[in-house]
């Protein structure tokens, strides 16, 4: 009998660890400047919140569309309607810091999640949020074009696997103009695991 109690004791300690778990299974992401803790289900429109990168990032924490070269058109798109008036058409700084250097108001911001939440929502100065009317599936296309944009040493790109890193050159902006956005277009947006 007293086996039989322990066993059931072991049980319930196994299912309270697993439901632990599998809350924790989402990132904790929080407020760059406040440390709160962001309402990313609640806040963000519910349109783009199922996509297999959003899922797999809130999981991990890591943007699954860097580098994926299909994916920076839209990206691109997001970033010039969201972030050029402040940041400049390709990251090089006008109201708000640059983008496309080593260089990050935030150091956070090196990282995917660091990104993300300072986007989501919001930062000192005139960085207000944009969890509230961006699809998280644009946010991770727009961090992924915001990582594309970067000019400098690849070594300081800790965003990037370490293929990737192998593959990297730097931004090119009359490249992009050329063939490069051409190129992407035709590309498919997927990731690994689609």
């Amino acid at each position: 009998m007293k086996i039989l109690k322990l066993n059931r004791g072991v049980v319930a300690i196994l299912a309270v660890s697993m439901s632990a778990l599998a809350a924790n299974a989402q990132q904790n992401f929080q407020h760059t400047i406040t440390g709160e803790t962001l309402k990313i289900m609640e806040e963000a429109p519910e349109k783009g919140r199922d996509t297999p990168a959003v899922k797999k990032f809130l999981e991990t924490a890591v943007n699954p569309y860097n580098g994926v070269i299909g994916c920076l058109p839209k990206g691109e798109e997001a970033y010039l309607v969201a972030c050029s008036g402040c940041h400049g058409h390709v990251g090089e700084g006008k109201l708000g810091p640059g983008l496309n250097d080593g260089y990050w108001t935030y150091p956070k911001n090196l990282t995917d999640k660091g990104l993300f939440e300072t986007i989501f929502g919001g930062a000192q100065g005139m960085m207000g949020p944009h969890g509230g009317h961006l699809e998280l599936d644009e946010v991770l296309k727009m961090m992924a074009w915001i990582r594309n944009l970067n000019t400098g040493d690849v070594k300081d790109a800790s965003w990037l696997s370490e293929p990737q890193k192998a593959a990297f050159k730097p931004f090119d902006s009359k490249a992009w103009e050329g063939a490069g956005k051409a190129e992407a277009a035709k590309a498919e947006c997927k990731i690994s695991g689609d």
